[in-house]
């Protein structure tokens, strides 16, 4: 057996919403390096322009349109462009989301709505859009990225817990309706990573400590670190490629090991 062929994606075409920067970004960056062609959207003309330079400076021939995950017509048209002009989705990474920490009694019904229906109802409404493709093809992954947030609760994060939780959920619930169709329908989800967003709360104090945040991650992290975009690489070629074709409902926790640690005694 060649295993290297088993993680090739030479020949698929991986759809990664939400990947115009960050996390998204990393995974399509991994997906294209494995040999993927890779399409992301945007929801306004100025990022998907700033975007399509960004993979340019990589390197990446990616392909960008302009798309709304929550809109089900937008996502149907985006389907149809991409089957027109690359070909059907053979991979399907839902990475688009958002967050609101607000405290639950301080948080609009409005509000929640938005997280949920970005961050639930979006993947709801792609997966839905490339499954009927996947199963002419004989074969599709969906990968839904999903959170530590889909098995803890946290202050002020109510409402994107309950979508994380729940895309848990869809994803389970993918993998037993599509299962026999040869659709691999699994999850990331990530700890708390490193990046620009995240940058000011691992700063150190002007006294040289860490700022207090930066203390508690550490501490519940077996790693000893935040992690980064590109921890989530390897995990995210191995669930878009054959090396996974017998994972299916599963959750891949990329987190430092924080899910199976109580955390040091203070």
């Amino acid at each position: 057996m060649d295993i290297a062929k088993k993680f090739s994606l030479e020949g698929k075409v991986a759809l990664v919403t939400g990947a115009a920067y960050g996390i998204g970004f990393a995974i399509a960056e991994a997906l294209a390096g494995a040999g993927a062609k890779i399409v992301f959207n945007c929801r306004s003309q100025k990022n998907l322009d700033q975007a399509l330079k960004d993979y340019a400076a990589k390197g990446i021939d990616a392909h960008g349109y302009i798309a709304d995950v929550t809109d089900e017509a937008q996502v149907a048209g985006l389907v149809e462009k991409i089957e027109a002009d690359l070909g059907g989705v053979d991979i399907l990474v839902n990475n688009a989301g958002i967050i609101k920490r607000i405290p639950m009694l301080e948080m609009s019904a409005e509000e929640f709505r938005q997280v949920v229906d970005i961050d639930l109802t979006g993947p709801f409404i792609c997966a839905k859009a490339v499954i009927p493709g996947m199963i002419k093809k004989g074969h599709g992954k969906i990968i839904n990225i999903c959170s530590m947030m889909s098995e803890l609760g946290r202050e002020t994060v109510s409402a994107y817990a309950a979508a994380k939780g729940g895309l848990k959920m869809l994803t389970r619930n993918i993998c037993s309706e599509y299962g026999e169709a040869n659709i691999q329908c699994n999850g990331i989800g990530p700890g708390y990573i490193a990046t620009p967003q995240t940058e000011p709360l691992r700063q150190r104090q002007p006294d040289g400590s860490r700022h207090p945040f930066d203390q508690f991650i550490i501490a519940k992290t077996p790693a000893g670190r935040w992690g980064t975009a590109e921890d989530l690489m390897g995990p995210a070629v191995f669930l878009a490629s054959e090396a996974s074709d017998f994972v299916n409902g599963h959750i891949l926790y990329v987190d430092g090991g924080i899910l199976a640690y109580i955390g040091k005694q203070p």
